[in-house]
């Protein structure tokens, strides 16, 4: 009887939290509301480089992000004409949780749950509670010629995103952060295991004749296809699209 009563228990959990995801995605792709994102920064490394760059942080820095996202949902003829509202958080001292280093679903499911808590355990705002929280990680280029892989999770709405403490880099890193960003909204990558953009989805212009050089990324492929072999990683997202697939997958098209 009361093996039979934990599983019940365990089961209305499960179908009580399953309900809530549904809710919550619902409600954030319903696009009636702009959704409030908060940037919360965190010293990756340690470093002298990231800590000063963070200090001139502000709500600004990432204001390319949402000026990005009215321009496009504009040209997709969305209704709400200002998608989000982005802004930055206290920073974070603590690293959040390691991604696993042989995926696997049951280690990607641990990941999400740790991640999920972690994030709540750090949530410190003032004003209305975010929908959208991304943690976003700083890394002196001078010590790191490469970064970790980011991710955006769209159960719990929470992006970790690695960047460069340099102020060159600020286009292409507001990039990086908008495309997770879309992640947690339901958007999916477009780009092969060699990282080049995949045709058709992962070309902003998959029209385009002649197909080479497009001018723009599509911004879930990260990359502007150059040739078939060769893509170049956009300076800002002046130069990035939401493509029809998608402008799909985050319910800004039918």
């Amino acid at each position: 009887m009361f093996k039979a009563l934990r599983i019940i228990f365990l089961l209305f959990i499960l179908v009580n939290v399953a309900l809530a995801t549904l809710l919550t995605k619902w409600r954030t792709t319903d696009w009636k509301q702009p959704l409030r994102v908060v940037v919360y920064p965190i010293n990756a490394d340690g470093s002298e480089a990231s800590r000063r760059y963070m200090a001139d942080l502000s709500d600004d820095t990432f204001a390319p992000i949402g000026v990005f996202m009215q321009l496009e949902a504009d040209r997709h003829q969305l209704q709400q004409a200002e998608p989000i509202r982005i802004r930055l958080g206290p920073p974070v001292a603590d690293l959040p949780p390691s991604q696993p280093t042989t995926p696997s679903m049951l280690a990607n499911m641990a990941w999400s749950l740790k991640m999920r808590w972690w994030a709540w355990r750090h949530d410190k705002v003032n004003g209305g509670k975010p929908d959208i929280r991304l943690f976003v990680l700083y890394h002196d280029p001078e010590q790191h010629a490469t970064l970790p892989h980011s991710a955006g999770l769209e159960k719990g709405l929470i992006g970790v995103v690695n960047v460069f403490a340099d102020r060159s880099m600020a286009g292409s890193n507001n990039m990086v952060i908008a495309h997770e960003m879309l992640h947690t909204v339901g958007a999916t990558d477009k780009y092969g295991a060699d990282g080049l953009p995949s045709y058709p989805d992962g070309y902003a212009e998959s029209d385009r004749t002649p197909r080479f050089p497009q001018q723009h990324a599509e911004i879930m492929a990260g990359r502007i296809p150059l040739s078939e072999q060769r893509a170049t990683i956009p300076e800002s997202l002046a130069e990035v699209e939401i493509g029809p697939a998608t402008a799909r997958e985050i319910r800004w098209r039918e």
